[in-house]
């Protein structure tokens, strides 16, 4: 949940020298029909994905779509520190080439809400990812796309991961909103006036519709779809002083994957849910996907 300012202008970019050549970020726009409003978002490119369109056989990439936190936007990311620790990353060779591919979500949690008149999900799904990889050279397949985010878009990134395994190779979150109390505790808290409880309210109906809540959790995604998930690679870590208490949420996740038999890498690092934890391990995240992409050796 970090803040940041979008940038005034709807479509820029910025570009960072690397080795003689340019990697850059496009912000652009897409106007869904599903959503009915125009959808920002923010693409990295890596320095050779320009050069490299003029040198047949044409290259394609890989891509890590990137899902922000409660409060921010498509721009965090790349406007808060993630810029200069890609720089760095890639200087140092620790990190492949691939796109990077943030979209806006606003208080979506990247789902349909309960009462369908909002269609994260479906826009995500059935627009946003074929503009995508139709307007960019990335590499056709479930093997070249990858899933990502931090605190409400961790929750997006295992919700899509865990429930469409069919469509991406790996997913990492950093501090997932994962929330282990029951729908009937957080309307109890919501009626007390709890912020986050508000929130959810607002995403997955008040009283919460418990069908839906369900159908849209990480854990009992684990547990359905079991068997696809064993051919995920599958990363997340959370601060144990989380603000949120999302490091409970992440510990029932790791016990679940363990009881389902579901690979996985869990860490569990000293730290809060704040842009100084989420930048300490962000380096680990990109290894993490480049060597999921067979772009780094595995260690």
């Amino acid at each position: 949940m970090i803040r940041s300012l979008r940038l005034g202008c709807l479509f820029f970019s910025i570009a960072a020298s690397t080795a003689g050549a340019q990697s850059r970020i496009d912000c652009s726009a897409s106007d869904s029909h599903i959503l009915k409003q125009v959808v920002h978002y923010c693409v990295y490119l890596p320095a050779d994905y320009d050069s490299s369109a003029a040198q047949p056989p044409l290259k394609r990439y890989p891509v890590l779509y990137f899902l922000h936190g409660l409060g921010d936007n498509e721009q965090t990311l790349f406007n808060s520190g993630g810029w200069t620790l890609l720089e760095d990353l890639r200087n140092q060779h620790k990190m492949g080439d691939f796109l990077i591919v943030a979209p806006e979500a606003r208080r979506s949690f990247y789902i349909n809400s309960a009462d369908g008149s909002v269609r994260y999900s479906d826009f995500f799904l059935q627009e946003f990812l074929p503009h995508i990889e139709s307007k960019y050279r990335i590499r056709a397949g479930r093997a070249g796309r990858a899933i990502s985010g931090i605190s409400m878009g961790g929750y997006g990134s295992l919700r899509f991961a865990f429930a469409h395994p069919e469509l991406f190779s790996a997913v990492s979150a950093q501090s997932a909103a994962l929330i282990i109390e029951s729908p009937q505790t957080l309307d109890s808290a919501s009626r007390a006036g709890a912020p986050l409880a508000g929130v959810l309210a607002a995403v997955f109906g008040k009283p919460i519709d418990v069908s839906h809540w369900n159908d849209n959790s990480p854990f009992v995604l684990a547990k359905r779809n079991a068997v696809g998930l064993k051919k995920l690679a599958i990363y997340f870590n959370c601060g144990q002083d989380d603000n949120y208490g999302f490091e409970r949420g992440a510990a029932a996740l790791h016990d679940e994957l363990q009881k389902e038999g579901v690979k996985h890498e869990y860490h569990p690092y000293s730290g809060d849910h704040s842009l100084p934890y989420f930048l300490s391990h962000f380096a680990e995240v990109m290894e993490f996907h480049s060597r999921a992409f067979g772009l780094l050796p595995k260690p």
